[in-house]
């Protein structure tokens, strides 16, 4: 029996890094995905803000502010295809809400540096002064999911910085009440608000604000939707062991992975294979 154990560690030992490893995959939002502006109560804008991306509002249409403000996309005030994202955005900000598994970290964000994962604070809120640093740590499907029960709020001239080939795309801001960025604040990936969204002066967002069911405030804005696109960084090499051939510049951790499965999942059924065999031979012995 003791050997079996051994085996069954073994076993999972070599399985537990692929176990482990869950990536989270993109939040889709369906026909929100165009939409760089999308609220539910209208958008109100002052001063020359620049919208590159579709705007629109459902159900009410009012859309205030353009010009003076610019539009690089269609404007959709309370039609079918308004319709049909906000549907859409109310199932992507419910599959971000219950995005598991999830990591509580301090309220305010600023100042940290956070790697691929869901995350959450104790006070349900979250606050950046300052920086926050997204180390995607050289993979461009790298997803980031804040989960809020209730506020966003950005200082003014805060920053959301993006490294190791973190997309805007892949950055979601699920928030439970009204989302707020500060004046002159850099903002990067996509809110999806319950209520409204504050855009104050002077803001740039990469990515989109989509509030569901109040208003979007802008004033002297730049907000552009970004898509995700391949990264043009190979992936990293895995070194050989000495004395071993090289094979190219392409990356072989694909293969090792499977190899390390297929290596567990033997040692997995050689352990079932050699309890059964025990187990007949308990048998056997005891019917003797």
């Amino acid at each position: 029996m003791a050997r079996i154990g051994i085996i069954l560690a073994i076993g999972v030992l070599a399985l537990r890094p692929l176990i482990a490893y869950a990536a989270q995959p993109p939040v889709d939002l369906g026909t929100a995905d165009s939409f760089a502006v999308l609220a539910g109560e209208g958008v109100t804008n002052t001063g020359p803000t620049v919208v590159n991306g579709d705007l629109g509002t459902y159900p009410n249409p009012a859309v205030t502010g353009f010009p003076p403000g610019i539009v690089n996309g269609t404007i959709h005030a309370a039609d079918a295809v308004a319709l049909q994202a906000q549907d859409d955005l109310t199932t992507a900000y419910n599959d971000a809400a219950g995005r598991t598994p999830v990591t509580t970290i301090a309220t305010e964000l600023g100042g940290q540096t956070l790697t691929p994962g869901v995350y959450n604070s104790e006070t349900g809120t979250f606050q950046i002064t300052g920086t926050l640093t997204l180390d995607a740590q050289g993979d461009p499907n790298g997803v980031f999911i804040f989960q809020m029960a209730s506020t966003l709020i950005t200082a003014s001239s805060s920053n959301v910085s993006l490294l190791g080939d973190a997309q805007a795309c892949n950055v979601f801001w699920q928030v439970g009440s009204s989302a707020t960025l500060g004046t002159g604040s850099t903002f990067t990936g996509n809110i999806l608000a319950l209520t409204s969204i504050q855009v104050q002066t002077d803001v740039t967002v990469d990515g989109r604000v989509l509030a569901r069911n109040a208003s979007v405030t802008l004033d002297t804005d730049t907000i552009t939707l970004e898509t995700c696109s391949a990264s043009t960084t190979p992936p990293p090499t895995t070194p050989l062991p000495s004395g071993g051939v090289g094979t190219g510049g392409g990356s072989t951790a694909g293969w090792q992975d499977v190899g390390v499965l297929a290596i567990g999942f033997a040692l997995l059924v050689a352990a079932g294979a050699a309890f059964a065999v025990r187990r007949r031979a308990i048998r056997k012995g005891s019917s003797s």
